[in-house]
C-alpha cells in the first residue's frame, strides 16, 4: 500500500512538530531545575531541603578559618654507636656470608645465627646460582632454585630488612645456564657457532653484549628494592678456555663492562662490588673487590699490589680462618663460625 505524497507531508510536519515541542520542553525544564537549584538550602543539621521563601544566595556564610597549628613533634636522633652508618664515604665492614647449600640445608638455623648478631653487622647471602636460579621470587629471572625454599627466603628477607645488618646480595655475573638458553645473541660461542657449555653444563654470557648488561642492571634493581645495601658479582670473568669465539680484547671488555655497572647502578648510599683476584683493576666509583681462598700472609702484599686508596674499605677477604691479618681490612667468614 502506498501513502499518498499530501499524507506524508503532513505526517512530516506534525513529526517536525513534535520533535520541536520535545526540544523546547528539554529547554524549559532544565531551566526550571536550574531556577530551582537555588531554592536548595544545605544546613548541618537537617542537610538539603527546599526553601521557595528563601534563596541559598541570600544566606550569609562565615568565612572558615584555618585551623590553629599543631604542637611542635620532637624528634630524637639516634647518633651513639647502635646508629646505621648512612655515611656517603665507604667503611671498613666485617660479618659473614651465606651459601645457596646453607639457606637450602638449614635456612631456620641460618636465621637463628643472624638473631646474635649486632646491628651493622654486614652479612652477604647468595641470591643467584650459577644456573640462573634466583633464591627468591623475581620478577627479573625466568627460573627459580630447586633447593632454596623461596617462600622462606622470603621470610628470612624481612627479618634482615628490619634487623639494622649491612646487606649484601651476591649473584653470579656471567655465568647463567637459564639466561643463555634463552637469549642465545647475549651468549658466548663456540668455533661452531652453537653456545658454549662448560664442564658443569652452564653457558655464559657476553660482557660485551647490551642485553647481558641490561639484565644485570634490572638485577641489581631488584635487589635494591628488596633493601639490599650492596650487591657482589661473582664470576665476573671469561671462562678458562680457547674455545669460544670473542672478537676485542677481553680484559679491556670486562674493565668496561664493571664501569658500565658502577657508574649505572652505584649511589652514594648503595654499592656495586666484584669479586675476583688481585689483578682485578676497580672501576671509578663506590665498588669493592671481594677476594676469596687468600693465604693470611699474603694479604698486606694483595693490598699493597692493588695500591687502593682505601684498602680496608675497598678490598674484602673471603675467608673461614680466624688469622687475624685478615682483620686489617674488611671480612666475611662463614656464618656457621658465628657464635
Amino acid at each position: 500500500m502506498t501513502i499518498p505524497y499530501r499524507t506524508r507531508r503532513a505526517l512530516r510536519r506534525v513529526g517536525m512538530g513534535l520533535l520541536v515541542t520535545l526540544i523546547l520542553s528539554l529547554v524549559v525544564w532544565l531551566c526550571w531545575l536550574l531556577w530551582l537549584g537555588r531554592f536548595v538550602v544545605y544546613t548541618r543539621d537537617h542537610g538539603a531541603r527546599f526553601d521557595l521563601k528563601q534563596s541559598s544566595l541570600d544566606i550569609n556564610g562565615q568565612v572558615a578559618e584555618a585551623p590553629p597549628p599543631a604542637d611542635k613533634v620532637k624528634v630524637y636522633y639516634n647518633e651513639g654507636e647502635s646508629a646505621l652508618n648512612v655515611a656517603k664515604e665507604l667503611t671498613k665492614i666485617g660479618g659473614y656470608y651465606i651459601t645457596e647449600a646453607e639457606l637450602a640445608e638449614d635456612i631456620a638455623g641460618v636465621k637463628a645465627k643472624l638473631l646474635t648478631l649486632e646491628k651493622g653487622t654486614a652479612v652477604m647471602l647468595d641470591m643467584k646460582n650459577i644456573q640462573g636460579g634466583f633464591l627468591y621470587d623475581s620478577q627479573v629471572g625466568t627460573s627459580r632454585s630447586k633447593q632454596v625454599d623461596v617462600e622462606a627466603m622470603e621470610d628470612l628477607l624481612n627479618f634482615i630488612r628490619l634487623s639494622d645488618l649491612y646487606a649484601i646480595a651476591r649473584v653470579p655475573a656471567f655465568r647463567d645456564y637459564y639466561y643463555g638458553l634463552n637469549h642465545v645473541p647475549h651468549g658466548l660461542a663456540a668455533a661452531g657457532g652453537y653456545l658454549w657449555m662448560d664442564d658443569e653444563r652452564c653457558y655464559w654470557l657476553n660482557p660485551s653484549s647490551s642485553g647481558t648488561l641490561s639484565y644485570l642492571v634490572e638485577i641489581v634493581a631488584e635487589l635494591q628494592s628488596l633493601g639490599f645495601d650492596e650487591v657482589v658479582f661473582s664470576e665476573f670473568r671469561f671462562p678458562d678456555t680457547s674455545d669460544i669465539v670473542f672478537d676485542g680484547d677481553r680484559a679491556e671488555s670486562l674493565a668496561n663492562a664493571a664501569d658500565f655497572l658502577v657508574s649505572t647502578c652505584a649511589t652514594e648510599y648503595f654499592t656495586v662490588s666484584f669479586e675476583g683476584n688481585s689483578g682485578f683493576v676497580l672501576p671509578e666509583g663506590r665498588c669493592r673487590l671481594f677476594i676469596r681462598g687468600a693465604l693470611a700472609a699474603d694479604a698486606a702484599t694483595i693490598a699493597e699490589t692493588m695500591a687502593l686508596d682505601k684498602p680496608a674499605e675497598r678490598l674484602v677477604f673471603l675467608t673461614d680462618l680466624h688469622d687475624t691479618r685478615f682483620d686489617e681490612y674488611s671480612v666475611l667468614r662463614p656464618i656457621s663460625t658465628a657464635h
